[in-house]
């Protein structure tokens, strides 16, 4: 099944983009066309970014083995023991001899890029909850601020000074810094900007500063996924200057750039945007954009029915847009509702297909939705991060600001879509599916209050570790056994990185959650804090390794790819049950932490799992979980917040309440 990463930052103290070091907020440069102007241009780094390493065979065999010990009795472990010695010593070696004499001859790319781009692209499983996750934004610190047309209009504003940051190369580059004392200094920036970009990589790394990736940032705007038959394509239109508006099921553009490529007034977007508030007209008999909930190839045949209908230039318009903004005619009840309304909404006012979504509801809670084939968390993250702060510290407008006088009916163009009735039903086909999907997924989520990573780091233990370590405990507890886990760790340390897998669940997680759960009396306190400390030592040893290209599961997966795309015969490691197991990932889990995210989620990436979205924060824990019907998210909710007060009531000396 396919992995879903929700994002995440380089190394660790990774959160959602995930970071724990999290990128520090960009100093911005007041209301203007920038919302900074970088010393060192923005794509300074790229070049000279080291390359993804393939990882040796035998440790990738080593890790695989490492991870499945948990999952299978020794029966089954002997046999897939067996299946990796075969792998290793026959066609694997073969395979992992190719992959390493491809990697060679394109050395402008990482290995994993192409096959990761192709296993998004050729998904004909809808996006809609299968990959799509979103972020929500805290609220405007100033409470008036958060008035619908004033909180649109910032953010928008915001949205287009970065757009044109990133274009004039004036965006700082993404940089790890693990001395910022030295690195990220004007002094250092002055010099490094001389250095050729062939070399930049190496003079950052001189003082411990490590650029990311950024080969992805160019399809954060103007770019959507297109619909194809067998495999979709990328497509991005950087000259078109126009929003994309959808409101109540209908679709408006107008334009944010003006014919030099400057932004347009704040003034005139917010006359626009409250222009499009303003409009009575009752929502759509058929509204489009549930076609972007469908299967890919029924959508890819509904599309070419549009084209030859005489949609074309208004589909264009739609692809082409800068992004797409969702006006929302409603408050948000509760974090359920956020989260419901945010990942899915009703289907009507979302373009599912768009690069992101900007989605401002009646109360100005906002959140982005993006789609996943593009890229990764990292760019994301950082639109997210550089756009809060910006409208919340610099806003365009005020409560009290006065639109443009301008004719908002001719600037804004409301785009009519001609339907023959095999595209209504295809529209009232996929409404129905939407609907009835969406019927069978639960959300949930809790506020431990208890405590956060600053307790945890007084404690010597990897705060991710614990939230991990609650969640194996948890499914321990609900149902008995240790499952497949997948979290998520950007590789956007090395040229076109993609992730990488951690996998939480392990000997040592199963021992300590197994004590915890099981034998509690058995153990002293200072025996299960031991093994805690052992949990979260291995777990740091796994992240580290995953965040610098040496897990398994990528390296295991190009080889796989490879033998496809060579016409090989599916090797035998592949078909052992052990492996569907362990890539049958129950648990997927991502974090995700930023002074602008106020929660983040997605849904389980199998039918019978949980999309689990948390956060540890300096003194409380949060976590959003998905499942369907097969599963209990409120349970399994439950069963976390009993894992967590079981670990701090041992941590602080106390025994566990039974």
């Amino acid at each position: 099944m396919v992995a879903r990463l929700l994002l995440r930052a380089w190394r660790r103290g990774l959160a959602f983009g995930p970071g724990a070091r999290c990128r520090p907020l960009s100093t911005g440069s007041g209301p203007g066309q920038y919302l900074q102007r970088s010393i060192v241009p923005t794509m300074h780094y790229q070049d000279s970014l080291p390359r993804l390493p393939i990882p040796k065979l035998e440790d990738t065999i080593r890790r695989y083995l490492t991870a499945q010990k948990p999952l299978l009795d020794d029966s089954q472990f002997r046999k897939t023991e067996q299946f990796c010695k075969s792998f290793e010593n026959g066609i694997g070696k073969d395979l992992h001899e190719q992959l390493i004499a491809q990697d060679k001859q394109n050395k402008h790319t990482s290995y994993i890029s192409g096959p990761w781009f192709d296993m998004y692209l050729t998904a004909r499983d809808s996006i809609v909850l299968n990959f799509n996750p979103f972020m929500a934004f805290n609220p405007d610190p100033k409470s008036e601020y958060n008035d619908q047309l004033t909180r649109a209009t910032n953010m928008t504003v915001s949205a287009i000074r970065f757009l044109k940051t990133l274009q004039d190369g004036l965006l700082e580059p993404e940089v790890f810094h693990l001395n910022p004392a030295k690195s990220d200094t004007d002094t250092f920036k002055k010099l490094i900007r001389f250095v050729p970009s062939s070399l930049s990589w190496y003079g950052a790394y001189l003082v411990n500063a490590y650029p990311l990736d950024m080969s992805q940032y160019f399809r954060l705007f103007n770019s959507t996924r297109l619909p194809k038959l067998n495999r979709d394509e990328l497509f991005t239109d950087a000259k078109a200057r126009h929003l994309l508006v959808l409101r109540k099921g209908h679709f408006y553009v107008f334009d944010v750039l003006d014919q030099d490529g400057s932004a347009v007034p704040a003034s005139e977007i917010q006359a626009h945007l409250k222009y499009i508030l303003s409009d009575s007209s009752p929502a759509p008999e058929f509204p489009l954009s549930y076609l972007t909930s469908e299967n890919r190839d029924v959508w890819a045949e509904l599309r070419k029915k549009l084209l030859s209908g005489g949609n074309e230039e208004t589909l264009r318009k739609v692809d082409s847009a800068v992004f797409c903004l969702c006006l929302d005619d409603f408050p948000v009840k509760d974090l359920v509702h956020l989260s419901h309304n945010m990942l899915h909404g009703d289907g009507t006012n979302r373009w599912f297909d768009k690069s992101f979504n900007l989605i401002v509801a009646k109360d100005g809670t906002a959140a982005v939705h993006f789609e996943h084939a593009w890229g990764d968390g990292v760019a994301v993250l950082r639109f997210f991060n550089e756009v809060f702060k910006d409208s919340t510290q610099s806003p365009a407008i005020t409560p009290q600001s006065l639109p443009a006088r301008t004719d908002s009916s001719v600037a804004v163009q409301k785009l009519n879509f001609k339907l023959d009735d095999a595209l209504k039903t295809g529209i009232r086909s996929a409404k129905e599916k939407f609907d009835a999907t969406m019927k069978t997924l639960t959300i949930d989520c809790i506020q431990f209050q208890r405590g956060g990573k600053g307790f945890l780091k007084k404690q010597k233990l990897s705060p991710d570790s614990v939230a991990q370590l609650a969640f194996q405990m948890a499914f321990l507890r609900q149902y008995g056994k240790t499952v497949a886990t997948y979290e998520s760790c950007s590789t956007a340390a090395f040229k076109h990185g993609r992730t990488e897998t951690i996998r939480p669940a392990s000997t040592f997680t199963k021992r300590c959650s197994e004590a915890f759960v099981c034998t509690p009396s058995k153990h002293t306190a200072r025996e299960l804090q031991q093994m805690m400390a052992e949990c979260s030592k291995y777990h740091n040893q796994l992240t580290k390794e995953a965040a610098m290209g040496q897990g398994f599961d990528r390296h295991l997966f190009a080889l796989r790819y490879l033998a496809a795309t060579k016409g090989i015969a599916l090797p035998e490691l592949y078909l052992d049950p052990a492996y569907q197991q362990i890539n049958h990932n129950i648990l997927s889990t991502s974090t995700l932490s930023s002074p602008a995210v106020n929660l983040g989620g997605f849904a389980p990436v199998v039918s019978d799992g949980f999309g689990i979205g948390y956060a540890v924060h300096d003194s409380w824990v949060g976590c959003n979980v998905s499942s369907y019907t097969s599963r209990n998210a409120h349970e399994f909710l439950r069963c976390v917040e009993k894992s967590l007060e079981d670990m701090f009531d041992v941590l602080e000396g106390k025994s566990i309440k039974t």
